[in-house]
């Protein structure tokens, strides 16, 4: 399989679905979506595997169990890379991101106290830098206010402390490169900079411990 980019039309089916999110629409276009949209990112997660590792396609369902919005389908199409990246295809273009989003108990406390060491903590800053450098940006998730407990609110990497989840994030607006093999270089060169920060969370926070 050789990954070539997504029609036009891919977009469309999702803005499609936005507009009427049902049964009725998503089984009328059943066949393009399994050809035109998830069968490209088959094609893109099978070029990316050997550096980047073996990927997984979400289900394209919505979990509304516990949620007043009773939408059945998503409106974007997301996938997941065994190294730690996430991609995500919408009527909005095409967006990528890596790190952890959400640090359990654990993980946080394990987390703050890298930030916190002089050694680990400024590893961090160093490679935020380096990947700022390459425009990559770098988010922080459900951020406190001000300084956890037990840490000084003048802390030098106070700002890191504050973070429940820390990630690279990046988003690129339909243009005529996504139906091209430009889009997998693109997501290989963001991901080529975001790993270093993966890295960092796996070696210094790893994964939930129950």
């Amino acid at each position: 399989m050789t990954f070539r980019g997504w029609p036009s039309e891919a977009l469309e089916f999702y803005e499609g679905l936005t507009a009427d999110n049902s049964k009725t629409y998503w089984t009328a276009h059943l066949p393009f979506y399994e050809e035109q949209v998830r069968g490209p990112m088959l094609e893109l997660l099978a070029a990316l595997e050997p550096e980047f590792g073996p990927g997984k396609i979400f289900r394209p369902y919505r979990d509304v169990r516990f949620s007043n919005d009773k939408s059945p389908y998503k409106t974007h199409l997301g996938a997941w890379i065994e190294r730690g990246g996430y991609i995500q295809l919408s009527a909005d273009g095409l967006a990528a991101g890596c790190g952890m989003y959400h640090l359990e108990p654990d993980q946080l406390d394990r987390y703050r106290k890298a930030v916190a060491n002089d050694r680990t903590g400024k590893q961090l800053t160093d490679l935020i830098a380096g990947i700022e450098k390459g425009d990559v940006d770098i988010h922080g998730h459900s951020s406190l206010k001000t300084a956890p407990r037990g840490y000084p609110k003048d802390h030098p990497r106070v700002d890191l402390l504050r973070h429940k989840g820390l990630t690279t994030w990046t988003e690129w607006e339909p243009a005529a490169w996504l139906g091209t093999s430009e889009a997998q270089k693109r997501l290989a060169g963001f991901f080529r900079t975001s790993w270093p920060l993966r890295e960092w969370l796996d070696d210094h926070v790893g994964p939930h411990r129950i």
